[in-house]
């Protein structure tokens, strides 16, 4: 039997509830909730539910069982709407679902169901449920990662940076963009002087993002979390998304699946940087070689914008290009700093002049170039390792270890005129 909560008059608390489109659908769980709780339970749909929630007699329940077939999945904007109302009152919530598409309970755990079982329901499987969210939560300790299951003292957020954004964008697929994020972002997080500096890398390159591959780290959903509700965004939900490299460098990777690149806005790439800027010294932006409509946020935002180019015509030729984009739109094309990568050696006159009289035909100044590492670096990559923790000599390296130093010195001393 089942009882409506707003009208039972039995003195004695009412525990948990079920709500559903029709509870007799579910004769199964009709009977392991009385056997389970007695007559301590009743019976809602989805609208009267919603009301129940907000009174204050649904204060002190411990769990809702939220009963669902493939039917209703049409209505799936009620039941998302009885979840956030349970969670508001801080009571668990249990999915009961009979045939219902993956997409759809993947959306509803991800709103904050505490547990999930199958219909009709296996043997003793209510029981258990409801023993687990009857368990108190665990106390986390500050900097555990429960997902990743790492400590990390220097994982919370305080909110109390102002840092430096450096967005990477490679001229030309290949030029080595990613390659460079991830080991200037290592470098500036490993300078022998800079204890107490916080850096991260963000990869926005939402389709071909390499830096969880090449720093061997895992892509979290959490990412995509982030990504799709930046409205929500704050900074304990940044950093719960991003993972540590080695306890010192903090990343936040590609999604695991390709995404459009204008599924993201600019207020939502704004808030990102916002955030993360908030309680970083240094943000590292992956960029997608691609030109999106954020990428103007992301610009606008930066105090140096690192563009990678290769001595050959491609480059040059999407040089051009990007300079008249972003003339034609009025950005400041002036924060773009050019960086040679695979430079030629300093006895090759001839590859220099070339490299000189590219520099003059696009009116530009190539402020850095960084040597070909060979086939070192490919491995590094491949072993998802920094270059300076596989081939610590390497004179790719040395080139990123001193851009590296000068971007400190130079952000140090700015922060000490301010002060």
């Amino acid at each position: 039997m089942t009882s409506k909560p707003t009208v039972n008059s039995d003195p004695a608390p009412i525990l948990a509830c079920t709500i559903s489109r029709d509870v007799q659908r579910f004769d199964l769980l009709i009977d392991d909730m009385e056997q389970e709780l007695g007559e301590a339970w009743g019976d809602l749909n989805f609208e009267d539910a919603l009301v129940f929630l907000k009174q204050p007699d649904s204060t002190g329940m411990q769990f809702v069982a939220i009963a669902v077939d493939s039917e209703d999945e049409s209505e799936l904007s009620k039941m998302n709407d009885v979840i956030k109302a349970a969670k508001a009152k801080k009571i668990k919530v249990l999915l009961i679902a009979n045939q219902v598409s993956p997409s759809v309970l993947h959306q509803m755990l991800k709103l904050g169901a505490d547990d999930f079982v199958p219909y009709p329901l296996p043997e003793g499987s209510l029981h258990e449920a409801i023993e687990r969210l009857r368990r108190p939560d665990p106390v986390v300790p500050p900097g555990f990662d429960p997902e990743t299951g790492t400590f990390n003292p220097n994982l919370r957020p305080k909110g109390d940076r102002n840092g430096v954004i450096l967005p990477v964008h490679g001229m030309a697929g290949g030029v080595g963009a990613s390659t460079f994020a991830a080991n200037l972002g290592w470098e500036l997080a490993t300078l022998p002087d800079s204890e107490g500096t916080r850096v991260c890398v963000l990869d926005l390159d939402l389709q071909f993002g390499a830096i969880a591959t090449y720093l061997d780290l895992s892509r979290k959903e959490a990412v995509l979390e982030v990504l799709t509700d930046t409205a929500a965004l704050d900074a304990d939900s940044l950093m719960k998304s991003m993972q540590t490299f080695n306890d010192k460098l903090h990343v936040l990777t590609a999604p695991a699946d390709m995404l459009p690149l204008e599924m993201i806005t600019p207020d939502d790439v704004g808030r990102i940087l916002d955030t993360a800027q908030a309680n970083f010294d240094f943000v590292i932006v992956d960029m997608p070689s691609t030109v999106v409509s954020w990428t103007e946020a992301v610009l606008t935002r930066a105090h140096v914008y690192f563009a990678l180019l290769e001595l050959d015509l491609r480059s040059a030729q999407n040089i051009l290009r990007f300079i008249r984009a972003l003339k034609a739109e009025a950005l400041p094309h002036e924060k773009v700093r050019y960086i040679l990568n695979r430079a030629p050696k300093f006895t090759d006159l001839s590859a220099k002049a070339r490299v000189k009289r590219m520099a003059e035909s696009l009116d530009i100044v190539i402020e850095v170039q960084l040597p070909d590492g060979g086939e070192q670096i490919t491995q590094a990559n491949d072993h998802g390792l920094p270059i300076a923790e596989s081939a610590a000599k390497n004179p790719l390296r040395k080139e990123l270890q001193k851009l590296a130093k000068s971007l400190y010195d130079v952000n140090k001393a700015t922060e000490s005129a301010k002060a």
